[in-house]
């Protein structure tokens, strides 16, 4: 018994360390790490091992502690040897543990990007430019050449490109955001396109997209644009030119100042529907899904003229007669002009 008692020692003693050793362990892996900085983040590359890793956060000014530690951990959470490609936050209260839980993961940071309902493919492709971080292959293509990047050349990129928001990692690019936007639209035309409402003075999809854009532009009321559509489907069908500004302003390009005279509104181009009969030869906007809707099911009605209230409020004054029309004209003139006074007067109009 005496013989056994050193060896009962030495298992205690080591049970000890490692108990002390698996306390310390379970401390670090759940404190946050010392020197983090607000809104920073670590970026692995492919290749990056875990010591790799650690210099990377050791050359922002993070404490990593042991390294004996962040292996042990990195076993036990099953992190060894599957951290994923990408970019991390890293908050004040970030642990080793959840560092490591994330890179196993591949829970990186994922940013957004939203195309707006009216944006022309100038608007949108500025707007990918100026996004921090997302890589441009496209900035030094023309629309041409990025059509055919896409897989559509020949195609015209105007209202292609479907309006949402749409979620990106570091290392994504400008195109990876387009394909993905391109075959939304493509999508939701399609579905749109199928189940239209029947007898519309429509050819293919693609007159709907044009439609749609100028639905769009129209109006920024959602309840309206099934009656803005309603309006063009009948002149359509009747042979009325549809005399609608946004395809005048579409057409003038880099030439529009913001406001639109009445020579713009007699100046042929292809897309100034005033000149010339149907739709214009592309669309002028990126349509969202409701204007799709409301272009391939337009609500039924007589009007074949509509103006803006004047109010403020952006919606419109609908009429089934010229007579009726030039009527609201009056009073959408009478109110501009009303509020026009205010604005120099400082006053609010009655």
């Amino acid at each position: 018994m005496k013989a056994r008692r050193p060896l009962l020692i030495l298992l205690l003693a080591v049970l000890a360390v490692a108990a002390w050793y698996w306390d310390r362990l379970r401390t670090f892996a759940e404190a946050p790490l010392p020197g983090i900085q607000a809104d920073a983040g670590l970026v692995v590359a492919r290749g990056d091992n875990l010591d790799k890793v650690l210099r990377k956060l050791q050359a922002q000014g993070v404490d990593t502690g042991d390294r004996l530690y962040w292996q042990l951990l990195a076993r036990q959470t099953g992190a060894a040897g599957r951290l994923q490609v990408g970019e991390y936050a890293l908050r004040e209260d970030t642990s080793p543990r959840a560092l490591l839980q994330a890179m196993r993961d591949g829970k990186v940071v994922r940013r957004m990007f939203t195309i707006i309902e009216g944006w022309n493919i100038r608007d949108l492709r500025a707007a990918l430019r100026k996004a921090p971080l997302l890589e441009q292959k496209t900035a030094q293509m023309d629309d041409a050449a990025l059509m055919a990047a896409l897989g559509h050349a020949g195609q015209h990129p105007e209202g292609r490109f479907l309006p949402e928001t749409y979620a990106w990692v570091r290392g994504d690019s400008d195109l990876d955001i387009l394909k993905r936007a391109y075959a939304d639209m493509d999508k939701a035309l399609d579905l749109a396109w199928k189940s239209r409402a029947p007898d519309l003075p429509l050819d293919n999809r693609d007159q709907a997209l044009t439609l749609a854009s100028i639905v769009e532009k129209e109006t920024g009321i959602a309840e309206e644009r099934p009656a803005i559509a309603g309006v063009f489907v009948r002149r359509l069908k009747t042979g009325m030119r549809l005399q609608t500004d946004p395809t005048v302003i579409y057409g003038m390009g880099s030439s529009y100042t913001g406001n639109i005279r009445r020579s713009d509104l007699t100046t042929d181009t292809p897309y100034n529907t005033y000149t010339r009969d149907g739709l214009p030869p592309t669309p002028i906007a990126m349509p969202g899904k409701a204007a799709l809707q409301a272009a391939t099911h337009p609500a039924p009605g007589d009007a074949l003229y509509f103006v803006a209230v004047g109010d403020g409020s952006g919606r419109h004054v609908f009429s089934a007669s010229l007579d009726a029309h030039n009527s609201a004209v009056r009073g959408y003139v009478q109110r501009y002009r009303a509020q026009r006074q205010a604005e120099r007067e400082g006053a609010t109009p009655k």
